[in-house]
């Protein structure tokens, strides 16, 4: 089971995810949960759901009432905002990506001489 702190940075993370997904194919909650616990993420839908709410009421989603599979669905897809925040999104995840894989990260502080 996460741990809050786990849950708070995850969930930038899993924002990201509905982004990239969104920006392809339209995505509804349940195939984005199903999409997140092959990543090893474990959300339910009392979580799913105000996030994507969150995100479209944020201006990075926009959605319609869709029938798929025999069933209704509010289905998600990126907008013009959505699409420049997961550019941006992207950049910092390749750098982060790779301070995280960096052998030694740089030093922040200045070393004092004794």
């Amino acid at each position: 089971m996460a741990t809050q702190h786990q849950r708070e940075l995850f969930t930038g993370l899993i924002r990201i995810h509905a982004l990239v997904h969104a920006y392809h194919d339209p995505i509804f909650g349940q195939a984005m949960m199903e999409e997140l616990k092959r990543h090893g993420y474990r959300i339910g839908p009392g979580t799913m759901s105000p996030l994507l709410h969150g995100m479209e009421r944020g201006g990075l989603l926009k959605s319609e009432p869709k029938n798929v599979n025999g069933r209704r669905r509010r289905v998600y897809r990126t907008t013009a905002s959505g699409k420049r925040a997961l550019e941006k999104a992207r950049e910092k995840v390749d750098e982060l990506h790779h301070e995280l894989h960096e052998e030694r990260p740089r030093t922040l502080l200045e070393r004092t001489s004794s």
